[in-house]
């Protein structure tokens, strides 16, 4: 650490013998962390580190990110789809799915009875409560729009492996077999913005050895969070 003045200490960061950068803070400034030799600012010091960890790859995989962006916005074939749960666990039903086309267009945004209680901590979440779905259709009510909707698109999700396993338990609740729900789920192409986004945002997590997730933001409304992330994949595709 450098206290070239009083006001605004530098910091000089070292991997054993190995020089990654220098930061420094303006506390009575914009509070942030300025990371001067990648010109980013960050709230907290942590992260200014993590952008410091950065390998030397980061160029060619954010460039990547960038390409991959750029490619699921120019398909036609594009969806994104988000699903909120009655709970906030692994079993969790589904109580709203929203699909989006490529223009923001809304194609499906529909409230759903998951048959099964809504938990307090979820529904603080969403705002979605028993009474908001006790007239709502079931899944099964759903599933053949939604089939006609997914089949053969390109559907894109925000930590797809969640939306996706709650669509699949569902349908498991609905046919009580896994080979139609291999075959409804393989009918489209499922795949997840998260890695990319944490790749572009460049955080690097020396004990993971990996970028860290960022969290989607935006409010918990299914439809709004497809918006949301039909922004994300923009500011992606610009990002390089």
């Amino acid at each position: 650490m450098r206290p070239d003045d009083t006001e605004r200490p530098a910091w000089v960061l070292y991997d054993g013998e190995r020089y990654l950068g220098t930061l420094h803070a303006r506390p009575d400034g914009d509070g942030l962390w300025h990371v001067q030799s990648a010109a980013e600012q960050c709230l907290c010091l942590d992260d200014a580190v993590r952008i410091l960890r950065r390998p030397s790859s980061w160029f060619r995989q954010r460039e990547q990110a960038a390409r991959w962006a750029r490619a699921v916005l120019a398909d036609r074939a594009l969806l994104v789809v988000d699903v909120q749960t009655a709970g906030l666990g692994r079993q969790a039903w589904a109580v709203q799915i929203a699909v989006l086309d490529g223009t923001g267009r809304t194609v499906v945004n529909e409230m759903l009875n998951p048959c099964e209680p809504i938990t307090a901590t979820a529904s603080q979440l969403h705002g979605i409560t028993p009474s908001h779905v006790a007239r709502a259709p079931r899944f099964a009510d759903l599933l053949p729009e939604l089939t006609g909707v997914l089949a053969g698109r390109r559907c894109v999700a925000y930590k797809a492996r969640f939306d996706r396993g709650v669509l699949a338990r569902e349908l498991l609740r609905h046919h009580q077999d896994v080979s139609p729900v291999r075959a409804w789920l393989g009918q489209a192409r499922w795949e997840d913005a998260m890695g990319p986004a944490a790749v572009v945002t460049g955080l690097w997590s020396a004990d993971r050895l990996q970028y860290r997730n960022q969290r989607l933001g935006g409010c918990y409304d299914a439809a709004e969070k497809c918006r949301t992330l039909l922004r994300r994949l923009h500011r992606l595709a610009g990002a390089a």
